[in-house]
Formats: C-alpha cells, structure tokens, sequence
C-alpha cells in the first residue's frame, strides 16, 4: 500500500494516472494553488469479488477580483454483481472539480450549468449452472463556465468547438474513378482543345482534299505526284535498302537523284505503310491535311509562349496557315509543311524559361522542352533545305544575340546574376549538335549533286526570274476565294505569278497595324518585330529591291547554301509569322480589356457582344483564307508500269509528264530513266532529244549504252507528236520486239 499527498490509501501497483475509461485528468494549478486527491479501495469476499474504486479530484483557480465560479462534478457508478461462484464487482468514480475564473469585465454572479446522465445497463449471461449478472450505471453531472477554456481532444490538442457542424469529408475515389476525372481533365486542357481545332479546321479550310484522297491531289498532279513518290520512296528504302535512300530508282543511272530536290525525308515513317500510286496518294492527302493543323498549332504555340492570350494566339495561328499567298503553294507539300518552324521555337523559349512579355523567368526553365525544342528543329530541317535553310540561320542568330546578351547583362553591362543552369546547357549543346550534324549529314548529298551537275547551280539571274515586286504583297493567288478574281489584272502584270502574289490577308495587315499601338508588347517590342517584317519583306523581294545588292545578294553571295534557294519569295514565311504575332498583341490587348469590362459588372459575366468582339478578328481571317484550290483526278496507272521490269524509260517524256510516271513505279519501284525535280540532268536532256526519233537504230543503241532493257510507250499521250506515227512501225530490223500491254507498246531491247 502506498498513500498519497491527501493521506489516502493507494494498493501498490495501481497507477495514478486516468484509468482506462478515461477519467478526467488533474486540473491546472492557478495563483492560489490546486489540491488534487485520490483514493482507492479495494476489498475481497468469501465467494464474491467487490472492487470499489473512489477517484476524487478537486481544483480550484481563483484570479481578479470580481470571481466568476465554474463547478463542474461528475458522478459515476458502476455495479457489477455476479451469480453464486461468480465475481463481483462494483466501480464507482467521482470526480468533483471546481474551477474559479476572474472576470474583470463583468459583474455577473457565478454561472452554473449542471448536466446529469444516469444509464443502467443490467446484464446477465447464463454460461452454465451458475449464472452472471452484470449491472452498470454511469451518472454524470457537469457545471461548464462558458468563458471557460476549449476543451481538447484525446490527444490532449485543443478541439475546435464548431468541429461536429463540418461537413462530412469527401469520399476518396477508386481507381476507376479517378483515371476518368483524369480524362475529363485532359479533353478540357487548353492544348487538346487547340489540336482538335487545328485539326477541325486544316480539314474544312483544305476541303475537298479529303472527299477523294485516294485519286485526287491538291492544285494539279505534277508536283504533288512527286512528292507523293518522294514519301513512297524514303519508306521503301529505309524499308529494305537503306544504304540506296538518296540513290533512287528515278533518273536512272545517276547517283544521289533522290538529293534532286527537297526530300521531305522527315515523312519517312509515314512512307513505310501501303505499297502502290493509291497508297502514295492517299498518304500525300493525309500529310498535306496534318501539315495544316501543325503550322496552326505551332503558331499557336509560340504566341502563347511569348504572352499572346489565347485570341490572340488564334489569330496568330490561323493568318500563318492561311494567309492567302500560301494557297499558290498547295501543290508544295514542303512549303506547306512549315509548323515545326514556330513549334520548335515555342519549346526553346518555353525550355529556357523566356516569353516576349513577360521576360526572363528561370524559375520556369525545363531541359525537357530544350531537348525537344531541337529536335523539332532537325525534324523541320529534314523535310527540306526550301524553308530549312532559313530557319537554320534564324535559329543560329537568335543563339547568337541571347549568348551574347546574356554574356553582357550578366559580366559587363550592369552585372546581374541570371542563372541558366549546367543541365540546360548540356541540353542546349547537345540538343544544337543533333539540330547541326542532322544538317550536315543532309547537305552531303546536295554537295555531291551540285559537284556532279554544275548546271544545277543558280545565278543571280535566276533569282531575278522569280523576284516579285511590291504589286506582289497586295495581290492575291487565283486560288483565293474572296480575292481571286478581283486581283485577275493585278496578276497579269506579274512575270511569275504563282511565286510572287504574296498577299498575307488585309485583315492581318489591318490587325497587325493596329496592333503598332494598341498591344500587350512593350514599344520596343512592337517596333522589332516592324523591323523584322520590313526586312523580310526586302529579302522576298530578291533582285528587286535595288537588285538585290545590299540585301538579298549579301545573303547568296556569303551564306553557305543560300544560292541553293531558286524562289526568294518564300521568305514571306517569315513576314507572315511577324505580321501574325504583331497582331497576336492587338488583340490580347483588347481581350483583357474586354476582361476588365466584365468585371466590372456584377455578377461578373462579359458582355455576349464583347465575347463574339474578341472572335471577329479569327473568323475574318479565316475568312480571307479560304480558297477554290481544284483537285484533279490523278491518272490512272498503266499496267506496264506494274508488269514490266527496269530499266525503262517512259515515251513521251517531259519535266510535267515525268511526274506522274515517278508515281505510278511506287508499286515496284524499278529504275526509271524519267524523273522531275528543280533542275534536269544533261543526260536527261540528251535522253529525250535522242529518243524523239524512237524506234531507230540510233536511239535503240544510245539507250542500250546506258543499260535500259525497256521502252514504255502511252498511246493516249503521243496525240501530236512524232511517235503517232511511228508507233506502229516495223521494227525487225533494229533487233527488238514490241508488244501490247494494256494502252502501252513495249519495246523490249
């Protein structure tokens, strides 16, 4: 037995803390002091066990001098009795508490509040001869000052008093659930709705490209036919032969004929799916289709990247699809095919933490979008040195002025710490080395090409042929739908028309010198990207613009490649992604403005004027970019081209007729003596002078010489020419035979 400070009787072993029902704990001991007090009793019988147990705890605080008295006493007892041979035991707890707190401020008398429960639970449990009878009763009486101190929880922190009026919490969702939460979540985020609209609209904006994709083609069937070969040949070869990709079956028995012209090398995979005209066209429509919703959601991309909302980053994205002048290239898939251009400028910017408006921020650099960023640059590179080349040299000087900008802020011009990160770096060196040697490895072949065929090379006269005049940037293409035929006169005073009616849209011109003065973009800002208009304007104007001599035959002289480039015209690419940002700021501006209206109106709901106000600008230039582009019939296949063996040649030959034929070998690819590109070989040329007397011995030997087995001549397409009549006539004497396959003769030599 031990006896505690009041001088009661404790058994040994009987702790004194709270029991296991959770007694109330000893109070707080204030100025005057507190008295806590226990005592326990526990007395054995014959045949029965009692257990009583008496608990008392006192506590009392007094402070101020006008006392307020909190009492609070609670009273439990418990019975249990049991049966003969069984225990018994009866607990009884009481605790009295008594806690006095000065008020100052009032003078109320003391407040008590009693509570009292009384529960009687009798239980009996017959577990054999002897039965049990277990009896329980609880009363509790509480007396609670209200100015009283917040109760606590079983951990003993304070439980806040408005706890029980919560609401309930939220059930935490299966797994089903919440990977459906997650899809919703990601068919409503911004980018999946601006690619199901891209896409929405490069299928209504080019129709009907898609009515008929297996026998029609965009604007005519002479270049598109040859880039559908090109894409049906770079997946064959990677296919089965990749070691002979820029040695095609075309312009047989050149080497490097696939280097002819841009190769569009980056549709490769799309390539290696369908065999056959049917599939080459086909895959050609879908490309052209896609290469659409790219170049608007690449534009997209970069105006919101550099701080455009998103009206105006949709204005900027459709005016750099859809400017009118691009319709006089739909039959160029590798001009069309641009979007990686702002794409890849978006991820670097996004990559290194930079926006147009908003600055320098290295909080938001990622390595991931850096890496990307370059590796969208090399794809775009692949399709093409046309547009490529550049967007290379773009891509060179924007590194160039950062470096060297960053350099200055940060060692010489007022000193700043601006972090750019080691692994950037490494993403930015290794990224830039892909994005250089997948161009050095392409401009292998073209070296070889221009080597072996110095014909092939342009001159500055060239380069005049297609260099537009400023009539040119207001004058639209026949395939455009509200401006066609209005601008007939102005087309007629153009040498070349196809590349050099330029027109980008007047309502881009319209928004974009709005946009000179009303725009989210600084002054400067504004005034850069008017510079970057007007000097690429000055380039595609070639030789014109003072013949060229300061501005565009700088770049044709010096930059490496650049004479490559036949059509100036097509750095209008560049005027219109400018224009497009320019007035990507007119109208962000006036959709925060309208912003600002609406929320100034309570509640806060825009206007439904001002909502269709900030769509107008989207909905006129697309208005202006739609178009009357035909769509002709490709011809149909002759069966020669899929029963006879190579090396052919094909009668009558020519730069447009050879296109066409360079499509109908994508069955079997055999070599073709015929082909189609930016330049014709000299023994291309030496092939059709001689064979226009074919069949004779002269032309029979020549085309033995250079290895051609075949002779495949079109009855439909020798109306007018000499082989009319000399298709029929005898040819014993040359050593050769002929045979009708379908609507061709066969010469076998």
């Amino acid at each position: 037995m031990t006896t505690n400070a009041t001088g009661g009787a404790q058994p040994t072993g009987q702790t004194d803390g709270p029991d296991e029902q959770g007694s109330t704990p000893p109070g707080a001991t204030g100025e005057d002091g507190a008295a806590d007090a226990t005592a326990t009793t526990r007395t054995p019988g014959t045949d029965d066990v009692t257990e009583a147990k008496s608990t008392t705890t006192d506590a009392a605080r007094n402070s101020g001098t006008d006392d307020a008295t909190d009492a609070k006493s609670t009273t439990t007892d418990a019975a249990k009795t049991s049966g003969t041979g069984g225990p018994a035991r009866v607990e009884r707890t009481t605790t009295d508490t008594a806690r006095t707190t000065g008020d100052t401020d009032k003078d109320d008398p003391a407040d008590g509040k009693p509570a009292t429960t009384d529960t009687a639970k009798p239980t009996t449990d017959d577990g054999g001869n002897d039965g049990a009878t277990d009896a329980k009763a609880a009363t509790t009486d509480t007396a609670k000052a209200t100015t009283g101190d917040a109760g606590k929880d079983g951990d003993g922190e304070p439980r806040d008093r408005w706890s029980a009026f919560a609401p309930a919490p939220d059930p935490v969702p299966g797994r089903p659930r919440r990977a459906a939460r997650a899809a919703g979540r990601l068919l409503v985020h911004e980018w999946t709705l601006a690619t199901l609209a891209a896409l929405a609209l490069a299928v209504g904006m080019t129709w009907p490209t898609l009515r008929y994709p297996l026998y029609t083609l965009p604007q005519d069937y002479w270049d598109p036919s040859l880039q559908a070969w090109q894409m049906a040949w770079s997946g064959h070869a990677l296919r089965t032969e990749p070691a002979q990709l820029f040695h095609s079956n075309t312009f047989f028995p050149e080497q490097w004929s696939f280097a002819f012209s841009d190769m569009l090398l980056g549709y490769a995979p799309a390539g290696m799916i369908g065999i056959g005209p049917e599939a080459a066209v086909l895959r050609y429509n879908i490309m052209f289709v896609l290469a659409h919703a790219l170049a608007t959601l690449g534009a997209y991309a970069l105006a919101r990247q550099l701080g455009a909302g998103r009206a105006g980053a949709a204005v900027a994205g459709v005016s750099y699809t859809y400017a009118p002048w691009l319709l006089a290239q739909a039959g160029h898939l590798h001009i069309v095919s641009n979007g990686g251009i702002p794409l890849a400028l978006a991820m670097l910017a996004r990559g290194h933490g930079w926006s147009l408006r908003y600055g320098y921020r290295p909080e938001r650099r990622h390595e991931g979008w850096t890496y990307t960023g370059w590796l969208v640059a090399a794809w775009q590179l692949s399709l093409g040195f046309g547009i490529g080349l550049p967007f290379a040299y773009v891509l060179a000087g924007i590194v160039l002025v950062a470096a060297t900008t960053w350099f200055l802020r940060r060692w010489v011009v007022r000193p700043v710490k601006r972090p750019f990160g080691s692994r950037l770096f490494v993403a930015d060196l290794v990224g830039g080395l892909i994005f250089a040697g997948v161009g050095a490895l392409l401009a292998i072949p073209y070296f070889k090409v221009a080597e072996l065929h110095p014909n092939a090379a342009r001159t500055l006269g060239d380069i005049g042929v297609y260099s537009p005049p400023a009539l040119g940037f207001f004058t639209a293409p026949a395939e455009s739908r509200v401006w066609g035929e209005l601008h007939e006169a102005a087309r007629a005073t153009l040498p070349w028309h196809p590349e050099m009616t330029l027109l980008p849209g007047f309502v881009l011109y319209a928004l974009a010198a709005g946009g000179l003065f009303f725009s989210v973009w600084k002054l400067r800002q504004r005034l850069l990207l008017l510079a970057g208009v007007l000097v690429t304007m000055v380039l595609a104007m070639g030789t014109r613009f003072f013949d060229g001599t300061f501005t565009y035959g700088l770049l044709f002289e010096h930059l490496p490649g650049w004479n490559g480039l036949r059509t100036p015209g097509r750095m209008m690419l560049w005027t219109t992604l400018l224009l497009g940002l320019l007035a990507a700021g007119a109208v962000s501006a006036f959709a925060d403005r309208v912003g600002e209206i609406a929320a100034e109106r309570a509640p806060y709901r825009p206007s439904p004027w001002l909502r269709v106000a900030t769509v107008v600008p989207v909905l006129l230039v697309l208005l202006e970019g739609l178009n009357v582009t035909p769509h002709p019939v490709v011809p149909e296949q002759p069966v020669a081209m899929r029963t006879v063996d190579g090396p052919m040649l094909v009668l009558p030959s020519s730069q447009n007729l050879d296109q066409p034929v360079m499509l109908w070998s994508t069955s079997t690819f055999p070599d073709l003596v015929n082909g189609g590109s930016g330049f014709t070989p000299t023994q291309l040329d030496e092939v059709r002078r001689v064979s226009l007397a074919f069949p004779d011995q002269t032309s029979v030997d020549y085309l033995r010489t250079l290895g051609v087995r075949n002779v495949v001549l079109l009855r439909d397409q020798i109306v007018g020419t000499p082989w009319e009549v000399t298709v029929d006539a005898p040819v014993d004497q040359l050593g050769i035979t002929r045979e009708e396959v379908g609507d061709a003769v066969v010469f076998r030599l």
